[in-house]
């Protein structure tokens, strides 16, 4: 009785959605209306539920057959669409504004594969030399399933001080098995270092609500160190997988006097958007180099797209990762959300860098061992030949370069 009451249940859900969206409009001529498809999709939907709570080798609980059905309704949408149960939901608040327990690494789906899209630097997966690119095939000796990225994050999760073994593969080398201990990941987005008497660096290893004000607040301190104007500012934005839009949004309105940051485009009123500078250039017209490269994401490729369309920096590295999505957190019953692909997002030129990248004014390859570009790669500058070239076109000069081509 119980499993027929969920059925009627859901078919009066779903009957009941289509009269509220439109039920009994006609479509073209011959086919159902949707009142008519809601129902066989309804139908259909509480013949597999009866199916599997009949016929499934172990008893399953209906909360869990509806709440997996519910997930896969919105993973199938795109790799970034994500059901959160309460504790998911928890940790991605944390993750923008506080901390989490982990390994400290952004995941990705690309083709299928979970990816590495960086590493967060000083985490144990940067120490213990994960790259952007990696394809994670197993945590703990368990495979992952192809485009499981939902799984993924939760095995790679887990209490303070626990261990964890996770295997990547490389083109190059095949399987690697990396041991880390877990630890806390402070979101710490923000290091600074003075580069000679008159050039600082600031490195930005993710997007969080502070950064913009952590960010002001380095260049600050480094103009207090230099006893001067900064001459130039080299801002690192390698292996930074992005964060949260209105924070870059701040970070590139630093920089700039006026224009557009970004836009977006979606399907409701709240996914179309602009966002402009405001007059206050915080380096006064400083020379600015900006460091990318494929563990660049989302957050940093607007930052760099920006600074890049507007004239105001260099663009150095290789070319960005291209995602060019923008994902909304949406509040439900019960601690509960759903992360939701509501718009895509374009440069102020115009450009959708979705699966395209940020292509680089000044093309430098990534520096090999330096996975984790961190204050640590700034101690052995020349090792580093990115930020060594950066440092060099700021001593040569104003640097204000038109978008590559």
């Amino acid at each position: 009785m119980k499993t027929r009451a969920i059925l009627v249940v859901v078919v009066g859900l779903v009957l009941g959605f289509s009269l509220s969206v439109g039920g009994g409009l006609i479509g073209a001529a011959g086919a159902p209306d949707r009142e008519t498809l809601a129902a066989e999709h309804a139908r259909l939907f509480a013949e597999v539920l009866d199916r599997v709570k009949q016929d499934y080798v172990e008893p399953i609980d209906d909360a869990v057959l509806l709440e997996s059905a519910i997930r896969g309704m919105v993973s199938d949408l795109d790799p970034h669409s994500q059901y959160l149960d309460a504790k998911e939901y928890r940790d991605i608040r944390v993750s923008t504004t506080g901390s989490y327990t982990g390994i400290g690494i952004e995941v990705d789906e690309v083709d299928g594969a979970v990816t590495v899209v960086a590493p967060i630097a000083g985490s144990p997966a940067a120490r213990a030399g994960i790259r952007s690119g990696d394809e994670i095939v197993a945590v703990d000796g368990s495979a992952i399933e192809a485009g499981n990225l939902r799984q993924t994050i939760a095995h790679l999760r887990g209490n303070v001080g626990s261990r964890v073994t996770i295997t990547v593969m490389r083109p190059d080398e095949g399987a690697v098995d990396y041991d880390m201990r877990r630890q806390t990941i402070r979101v710490a987005s923000v290091h600074k270092e003075l580069l000679g008497p008159s050039y600082g660096y600031v490195r930005v290893s993710q997007f969080t609500d502070s950064t913009a004000r952590e960010l002001g607040q380095a260049v600050d301190e480094l103009q207090h160190d230099s006893n001067s104007l900064l001459d130039g500012l080299v801002l690192d934005l390698r292996n930074n997988p992005g964060g949260v839009l209105d924070a870059a949004v701040d970070v590139s309105d630093l920089f700039l006097d006026a224009g557009l940051i970004v836009s977006a485009d979606g399907r409701t009123e709240d996914a179309r958007f602009t966002r402009s500078a405001h007059r206050g250039d915080i380096l006064d017209g400083a020379s600015l180099v900006v460091l990318v490269n494929n563990g660049s994401a989302s957050a940093s490729e607007i930052v760099a797209g920006a600074l890049q369309d507007h004239n105001r920096a260099l663009v150095l590295g290789t070319a960005t990762f291209g995602k060019g999505l923008v994902q909304t957190v949406m509040p439900l019953s019960r601690g509960r959300a759903i992360k939701l692909t509501t718009s895509r997002y374009y440069t102020p030129s115009g450009d959708s860098i979705h699966d395209v990248g940020i292509t680089p004014d000044v093309i430098v390859d990534d520096t090999p061992g330096f996975p984790d570009y961190s204050i640590a790669g700034v101690t052995d500058r020349e090792a580093d030949i990115q930020l060594a070239e950066a440092l060099e076109y700021l001593k040569a000069g104003p640097v204000m370069h038109s978008k590559a081509e």
